[in-house]
């Protein structure tokens, strides 16, 4: 008609252009999703980190104060059944006997005391784990 006829490659471009631009926009697009995704666990990690150094701190004072406390303990055992010998003689005072003696026997100078260590160490133990799971339960 006028002269105007465009041949059909340039529509076959057009097309492609169009297609080539809309799927760098979309590229964008998914990017700056992505880095806003990759921001936001970074951040995530970040806290984690702290918390975790905060309860292994934690922790590390619990662990001393229940070592202190289990030391002191111990050391008062000591001190009250090691009273219990005899000046003259390196037995403590009558202890009754026993039907079936199992870890010991009631004539061992030591026998209370070990028993009463053991108990200690087992108290000491569990008040350990009860503050330990206390601290990494909460959040």
């Amino acid at each position: 008609m006028f002269g105007l006829t465009i041949p059909i490659q340039f529509y076959i471009y057009a097309a492609l252009a169009l297609a080539a631009v809309g799927g760098i926009g979309y590229g964008k697009y998914e990017s700056v999703k992505y880095d806003a995704y990759v921001s936001k666990v970074e951040l995530a990690a970040k806290e984690q980190e702290m918390i975790n150094k905060s309860k292994a701190k934690e922790a590390a004072q619990v662990n001393e104060k229940v070592k202190n406390d289990y030391e002191n303990r111990i050391a008062l055992i000591k001190h009250t059944y090691g009273g219990m010998r005899l000046s003259s003689t390196n037995q403590t005072g009558t202890v009754s006997a026993t039907a079936n003696p199992t870890d010991g026997t009631p004539t061992d100078p030591k026998f209370i005391e070990k028993c009463a260590i053991t108990t200690q160490q087992l108290v000491s133990l569990q008040g350990w784990l009860s503050e330990q799971i206390g601290i990494f339960n909460a959040k």
